[in-house]
Formats: C-alpha cells, structure tokens, sequence
C-alpha cells in the first residue's frame, strides 16, 4: 500500500467536507467552505495518480471551481454514468452540474490569473425543497433518482430524468438526517439521523421497511456526518456512529432478517464515514499454485472522529490495516476508485490522502460476470408456491414431493379459503397503490357519481369519467373486446411504480445483454429517433398524452399532412413500398415508396459516451488538420486513464464502442472498425447509403442506413450475420418510423418502431420477428403475478426486458382491475407467458429466457395445464436411450437442459395434482444421470 497527501489539493486552508472520484478516474471532486461562500472544486486525477504528471507543470492540478452555493457545502456525488455532479449545502441547495462546451480556460471571479478553469461546469439544476441544511446527496443505480437529505428530518427524493420533479418525500426521522446510501439491487434506500435511528425504506411504494435503534441507543454526542454505506453484492449495510459495549463501532447490519449481530471495532471516538470498496473480490492464486475454490468478499474503509482510518475485508477478522493521526481533525468522506484499487480520503482539518493498495493486498476483483452471478445466486433462487386447499387431504405417494410440500409457506394450515390465500401470497405491491388499496379507490370514485330520478321513478346515473390506467399506451379489453373501464390513480401517484421499472429499462445504460445507442455529448442529434420536432405519442382511445420513456419519444405527426422530415416519402398511397436502390418487380408501372431513415447531421466536433465499467470517451474532430490539399478528421478514444488516437480521410458522422471494438462511420459511406487497443481489424467496409444508426456490442458491428438496410458483422470471425437486410417488411403498410435500435451481447439486432413494436432479426431463419408490441391486449390482461418469486418481483434484465420498458410493469397494474372473465384472463395470460419465452429464445438471452421459463412453469402447474407440462419436461429430458434418429438437443442458449428440468421439479412438486408427472421424470431424470 501507498499512501500520499498531495498538498495542492486544498481550499485555502478551510474544511473539506466531501470528496468523491469521478466513474472514469480522470478527476475527482471536493465540496467545502470557501471564502464567504461554499465551494466545489474539481481536480485532475492524473497528478495523484503519477508523480511525474504532478512535477509537470504542463498538466494542470485543478480543473474547475465553482462557487455559486451561498454556504457550506457538505456533500458532491457523481452520477453513475459520470455525465452530472451533485452538491448539497448549508445554503438548503441541491445544485446539479454538467460540463459544457469547451470555450477556453475562464478565470475564477475575484482570483488571480493563475486560477483558470480548464473545464467548463455549469449548475443545470437547482433543487429547492428542504427547510434545513443539506447534508448528503446520492444517486440511486442507474440514474433513474437523485435522494437528499437534510437536518428538516427529511429525505427527498428527486425525479432525475425531470429535475426538478419530486417523486415523494420521506418522513419518520425525529433528528437531523445525515447520511443516504441506496441498495445496489435497488429495493431500498437507507437513512442514518440524529434520532439514535437507521431507517430502509422501499422503493417499490417508499415506505419504511425497518427502523433499527439498538445498536445506537448507547450513542453520545453527534457527528457532523453520518455517512453509512451498502456492501456491492448487497447483503450487509454497514453504519456510522454505532456503540457496542460504551466502544464505539460501525454497525454491520445483514439483509436477510435486518440482523445486527456484527460490527467493527477497534475506533477510539465516534465512526464518522463508512465506504464500501464498489468491487467484490476473490483470494489471489499465487503463482504456480493449484486455484482452490473461495469465497468472494468485499472491501470496507471505516474514518473515524479519532483522525484515523481502518481498512476491512469481510474474509479477515482484523482490519487489513489501520491508520492512525492520517489528519489533524476529523475524517469527513471516503471515495474509492471504479477499479477498486485506489481511496481519497478527506478530512475537516482541510487536505485529503490518497491510498494506492495493490492486488496481492485486496485480491483479485469479481469481472461483471461473475459479479452478476453472485446476485443472481443470491437473490434468484425464490421457488413459486402452490396453493390448493381442496388437495390438502391427498395422500403424498413420493418422499420428494413430500419436502417440496413441506416447504411451502403455511403448509400445515388445513382449512383456508382458496381465494384468500391466492390474495396472501400476493405481494403487498400489488394491493396498494401509493398506501390506498384499489378496492378502495373504486369506492371514492364510485361515491361520486350522480344518480337522479326520473318522473316514472327510474334511476338515472350521470357517467362519471375515470381515467385509462398508465399502461404505455393500449387500454385493457374485456371479454367483448370493448374498452374497459380502468380505475387510475393520480399521475403522482403511480410514480414510484414507472420509476422502479424504468431502473432496469434505461437504454442509455448498459444492461447486461444488451448495448444501447450511445449518449451524445454533442450538439446535433446521433440516433434515428431523434427529431427537432418532437412530442410524446399520444395511445389510442385516450385523449390525454402519456409518460412514455425518453428512447421511444417518437415525431408528431398530422392527420393528412406528409411528415415534414419525410422519412416516408409517399409517392402514390396505393403504391407498395419498395427499398430505394431496388428495382421494380416485372409488370410493375405503379411509382414506388422510398424508405428514408435519418442520418445523422456532419458536426465540427463532439463527444460520445460508451459503457459504464470502465466509461470510455470518444472524441471527433473533423477537419482537424490539412495535409496536401486533403482534411484529415481525428478520433481520439480515452479508458481508464488510457487514450489511443487515429486520423481518417473523411468526416466522422458517427461513432461507437463496446469493450472489444470501436467503430467509425463516415461521411464517405465508409464503416472502420479497430481494436480497444485502436489497432484496424480490416480494411473499410463500403456501406450502401450513408448511416443512420451505429452500434457495437462484444464484437459484433451493427450499421443501420439511411436507405433502411441493415447489416451486422462478427468483426472476430470476419463473418457477416445479416447482410443489407431491409426494413421494407416492418415498415411498410404502416406510417411508423424508427424510433429506436439496439445490438445484444449475442449480436441480434433489434429495432424499435414509434408504434410501439419492436422487432428483432433472426440471422439463422433470416426472419424478422415480432417481439414486442406495446398495444398488444395479452399484455394489458395477462396475470401471473402470483407465480412471481420475490426476485422475479424485481423484473429481469436483458434485451428483452429492455425492449419492453414499463410497459409490462404498468400492465402488472392494469390486469388487477381488469374485468375480464377468469377463463378470458387465463387464456390471454398463457398465450402473453409463451410470447416471451420464444422471445427470448430468439434473442438468445439466457438469463431471461430462465426466467420467464421458471415463470410459465409455475403458470401451467398452478392453472393445471397437464399436456403442456408434460411436453415441456419432455423436450427438457431429451430420450432416456441413446438413439441415432433423435435430433434432441442437450442444451439451450447455453443452458443444459437436464439441469433446467432440475430446476423445474420442485416447482412441479408443490403441486399434489401433478405427483405422477412428478415422479415420472424424477425417476428418469436419475436414470439419464447415473449413466
């Protein structure tokens, strides 16, 4: 370990009280006093990292300071996808950054001409809701909340796609609340106050989860901060400011059950900062020695009002290390490098330290996959539960579906109503919206409606006009095929709902599977669905627009008028539309319709943002030099701290990237791809028209044209797997355009319509298939939330489930009121269940294609679908004996089949109705594997 305190980073001497390292690791920010005001500085990492950039005097040490907070800033914290910086202060101020263009160094007001600002920062946002001093600030995973809290006893949580939209506020602390981490899974967000408390509230309906107060009753005195922090696999919270035998620890509290059995010790005075390291780790193998099998753990830095700092691994009863007297006061806020291998602290005495460890310290970090792995196995183990009281007298011929039956939840209750237990095992989401059951919404709307008398004495009741439910679009249909009528609740109140949701359907976020169009930093817009004149689409039946997702934003269109851009030029209506450079059918005269999609307009210079882990930065310049009459365009691509440059002869229309590859398009036409190193994999690819939308994903390319064709290559195998394919079949017969696009992992390309479809293109049928149709009836009515698992609550993620938004959340809603029949309702939500497993099937998405297949198992056993759950463990069994004829295969997407079955047999289990079936291939299923 190295441990350095670079003196340059100071406020004049005054109290540092916050520090937090941008995603990238190119700098970090610093919040404190100023002058006669609160200051935020932003300092380049670079002089920290190397000592030989910190004796240049070349390479600049600060890089912005703002200082328009009116008081003390007690907290800055970077966005996830580090486009935003958030600061709160004493002035009651929650102050949202970005970088803006570059016009040249700038001199901080009222200071010498050395302080230039190399960077532009500009406060986008002002936040004004609390009463009191803003203590801390945090950004929920993936951006979707901003929550802050302050000494008014409250925490406030921010809408960041709409600053400043509040999505609600939450109240319960008796004392000045001074510390806010969210859950890496993103089920609950945790507060620690004055009031002896820490709370979890939920972010399904943000109500309180749990208030733990005995491990601080003890607690004496107070802490400026109280800065608590969440483990990266989400299973232990660890507090500030907690006692343990009149010794003061950080409070270790686990997620399963809240328990407090743990902390860490050894502090002389009150914890002050606790801060996660964000990666999980693994023992390192030495060299030479045979890898043995370990368990993974996590990292945790503990600062105390004591002026030291211990280090913690979860696998180590003692500190790794501790460091005493590091500051001459307090230590205020811990950051930790996105690598894990690198910590800033700060203190109230004014400076910061930085500890370098190396991995034979910490160990060898969790790669995201294996990562993913770990939630999955931690939190993706839920079995579904059976409930039918009528077999509750069956004799259990079989000692296996004896145990899967006495695992279920109130096996040994014998007499309860059927309906009611379906109701108990449904979650408690699912009854209430925003803290009001839905029973009784239905009540006080039906108490305002108007009834009179007629003179014959009949009854005659005004109709009353209730709202279509936020479904993202299509209504409900009844058994009649009529709009039902949906009861809703104020657009506030459905909120937390659509924000949940829409954590796991950001597209400007990387979602495992999936790579989505990549945010532009620039000025003129890079995806086909971007348009000047834009509007939300409004669904139909509904006069009223809807909240639809920032990707899907589609142009406004007029009835009888052509679209101005003219993405469809229509020549003739009758005329059957036709891909521009293709030619006429023999006999045909009729003129044709072209398809135009958007290409993106040539700019001097922008910015484009790839990824998450690590963020990369491209960078374009166009005509950035003149050579022998010819303009050279530069593209420069920077990765954790690392940059590669190369020059092109045409101007740059676009550009992207994914950990593998980058790919260039130009205006010439031309497709370039290099290697993450900025190595030319092969030469320029001609595309057929200029292009409109560019991804990469692994090492799959993606180009998307003008002229509506699309292609994808394997760039490792120099394979294409879809050539000039056209969008003449999905576009055509209808006025829709392209609103969105997107690659997965696995290299199937996706296209998103703005009617809401969306379609993916199957290289081995060469098939466009439909696999998501945001107006399709089975969506709004299918049911199946009673065969949810607690994980399965949370949604999957993937392309899929990216795809379709919240779209499916919404309509989780719809279906509890929905007034179609039961048989209706069941039908629609089996044909709905079937939908996604062939879609995720087609999309080659392993972990969705589990779940939804777990989900539809869980359907049939409880509606009692025999013959479809007979063929199902049929295909998953495959023959018992060898046969040369059978074309059975051992796996899908990568998953061996028998292993699947596996799975699916407890569930089958909890079923009496179904022991035969059970037994039958339980019995077989050990006769495949003994052999």
């Amino acid at each position: 370990m190295k441990l350095l305190k670079p003196s340059w980073v100071s406020q004049n001497g005054k109290p540092i009280f916050s520090v937090d390292i941008h995603p990238d690791g190119t700098k970090f920010a610093t919040g404190g006093q100023g002058e006669d005001s609160g200051k935020v500085v932003i300092w380049n990492m670079a002089p920290v990292l190397r000592e030989e950039d910190e004796k240049n005097e070349n390479v600049p040490k600060m890089l912005c300071q703002m200082d328009n907070h009116l008081a003390c800033v007690n907290c800055v914290r970077w966005s996830n996808n580090g486009l935003y910086l958030a600061s709160g202060g004493d002035d009651k101020l929650v102050m949202v950054w970005k970088k803006a263009a570059f016009i040249g160094p700038s001199t901080v007001f009222g200071s010498s001409s050395k302080l230039a600002n190399v960077e532009q920062w500009r406060c986008v946002t002002i936040l004004r809701n609390h009463t009191g001093d803003v203590m801390d600030v945090a950004w929920s995973p993936h951006d979707v909340w901003l929550a802050s809290c302050s000494v008014d006893n409250t925490i406030v949580i921010w809408n960041a796609r709409k600053f400043p939209e509040i999505v609600t506020t939450l109240k319960g602390h008796t004392g000045l609340v001074k510390g806010l981490t969210w859950d890496p899974v993103g089920k609950y967000i945790a507060s620690q106050a004055d009031d002896h408390s820490l709370k979890v509230w939920r972010t399904m309906d943000w109500q309180l989860d749990t208030n733990i107060t005995k491990p601080f009753s003890e607690c004496g005195g107070t802490t400026h901060v109280l800065r608590l922090s969440w483990s990266p696999d989400g299973q232990y919270l660890v507090s500030a400011h907690a006692m343990n035998n009149s010794g003061p620890t950080a409070q270790i509290i686990e997620r399963d059950g809240w328990k407090t059995n743990m902390d860490f010790v050894g502090h002389r005075k009150a914890v002050t900062v606790v801060k996660f390291n964000p990666k999980i780790f693994k023992k390192k193998q030495r060299n030479g020695s045979a890898p043995k099998p370990s368990c993974p753990y996590c990292c945790c830095a503990v600062g105390s009002k004591d002026r030291s700092l211990s280090v913690w691994l979860t696998s180590l009863k003692r500190p790794l290390v501790v460091i005493h007297d590091l500051f001459d006061k307090s230590i205020m806020d811990i950051t930790w490098t996105l690598n894990g291998l690198g910590m800033l602290v700060c203190s109230m005495d004014g400076t910061v330290a930085f500890l370098d460890f190396s991995q034979d310290e910490l160990g060898d970090p969790l790669n995201e996959e294996e990562k993913n792995t770990i939630h999955q196995n931690i939190y993706g183990k839920s079995l579904a539960i059976t409930m039918e009281t009528q077999l509750s007298s069956t004799i259990i011929e079989n000692p296996e579906m004896l145990k899967y039956q006495q695992e279920r939840p109130g096996a040994q209750t014998t007499s309860r109503v059927q309906g009611a237990g379906l109701e108990n095992q449904t979650p408690k989401l699912t009854n209430v919206v925003n803290g009001e059951s839905l029973e009784d919404i239905r009540k006080n709307l039906l108490k305002k409606q108007v009834e009179t008398r007629t003179a014959d004495g009949r009854r005659r009741i005004t109709p009353l006009c209730i709202a279509q439910l936020d479904t993202g679009g299509t209504p409900a249909l009844n058994s009649v095929g009529q709009k039902s009528n949906l009861l809703l609740t104020a657009a506030s109140k459905i909120e937390p709902m659509k924000a949940l949701d829409s954590r796991f359907t950001e597209r400007s976020k990387a979602t495992p599977g999936v790579t989505s169009a990549p945010v532009n930093l620039g000025i003129s817009p890079l995806d086909s669905s971007d348009s000047e004149d834009k509007v939300q689409k409004a669904p139909p039946l509904a006069k009223r627009k809807t909240d639809m997702e920032a990707a899907e934003v589609v142009e406004k269109r007029k009835k009888g008028r052509p679209r101005k851009d003219a993405k469809m030029m229509m020549a003739v209506p009758q005329a059957y539309p036709q891909v521009q450079d293709g030619s006429p059918k023999p006999g045909q005269t009729s003129p044709t319709i072209s398809l135009k999609l958007h290409a993106p307009a040539i700019q001097k210079s922008f910015t484009i943002q790839v990824g998450t882990d690590p963020v990369m930065y491209l960078e374009v310049e166009n005509d950035a030099s003149v050579v022998a009459g010819a303009r050279i365009s530069q593209l420069r691509c920077s990765r954790d701290g690392r940059e590669w440059d190369t020059v092109l002869p045409s101007r740059i229309a676009t550009a992207t990237g994914s950990s593998d590859v980058v790919a260039v398009a130009c205006e010439d036409r031309t497709l370039s791809v290099f290697s993450a190193c900025g190595r030319r994999l092969l030469p320029s690819i001609m595309l057929p028209a200029p292009i409109s939308t560019l991804h990469c994903s692994a090492f799959f390319v993606m180009a998307l044209t003008a002229s509506a064709t699309l292609s994808v290559w394997d760039v490792q195998k120099q394979v294409a797997l879809v050539k000039n394919e056209s969008l003449h079949s999905i576009l055509s017969g209808s006025d829709a355009t392209v609103s969105h696009s997107m690659l997965t992992d696995q290299g199937v390309p996706v296209v998103g319509l703005s009617n809401g479809k969306s379609f993916c293109f199957s290289s081995a049928m060469e098939t466009w298939n439909l696999i998501v149709d945001k107006q399709d009836a089975l969506v709004q009515c299918a049911d199946f939330r009673n065969c949810l698992s607690s994980q399965d609550a949370l949604g999957s993620t993937g392309p899929l489930a990216a795809t379709q938004g919240r779209t499916l959340s919404a309509s989780r809603l719809a279906s509890r009121l929905s007034s179609a029949p039961h048989h209706l309702q069941q039908g629609m939500t089996l044909a709905f269940l079937e939908q996604q497993l062939s879609s995720a099937l087609v999309l080659r998405s392993t972990a969705e294609y589990r779940h939804w297949l777990l989900i539809y198992t869980r359907f049939i056993v409880n509606e009692g679908y025999e013959q479809r759950l007979r063929e199902l463990c049929k295909d998953l069994l495959g023959p018992v004996h060898k046969s040369s004829s059978s074309s059975w295969e051992p796996t899908v997407l990568g998953l061996r089949k028998r292993d699947v079955l596996a799975e699916v047999l407890p569930v089958i289990g909890q079923n009496l109705r179904f022991q035969r079936l059970f037994t039958e291939y339980q019995d077989q299923l050990e006769i495949v594997r003994l052999k």
